[in-house]
């Protein structure tokens, strides 16, 4: 039994490729048709959604539909994901200085 990937990881994952960092980064603008990313992004629109379902299943994407037309779907970017990405990245860089102080302290320290 494989364990459950922590929701980081996911996001790690789906920012993992360029073409989907630069979705979020349009995304950050505005919510957007599929068509309308795949064309700023110059992807095939079965690419595209590859992309935007791994951004979905990640939790950094929204997908709704439009009242007059099923077909559409508009992608909104989920903030509280980002957020939660950001706090992880302070955590860990808390982390890392205090090691690199500690380091800088033993270096420095004569004997």
């Amino acid at each position: 039994m494989s364990a459950r990937p922590e929701p980081v990881d996911t996001v790690f994952a789906a920012l993992a490729a360029p073409a989907r960092r630069r979705a979020v980064e349009l995304l950050q603008e505005s919510p957007r048709r599929a068509g309308e990313l795949a064309a700023l992004l110059d992807l095939p629109a079965p690419a595209m959604s590859r992309h935007l379902k791994m951004l979905k299943q990640s939790g950094l994407v929204d997908e709704t539909h439009p009242v007059e037309d099923a077909r559409v779907r508009i992608y909104a970017l989920r903030t509280e994901r980002l957020q939660e990405l950001k706090s992880w990245l302070a955590r860990a860089e808390q982390g890392w200085s205090r090691q690199l102080a500690s380091f800088r302290d033993r270096v420095e320290t004569p004997e």
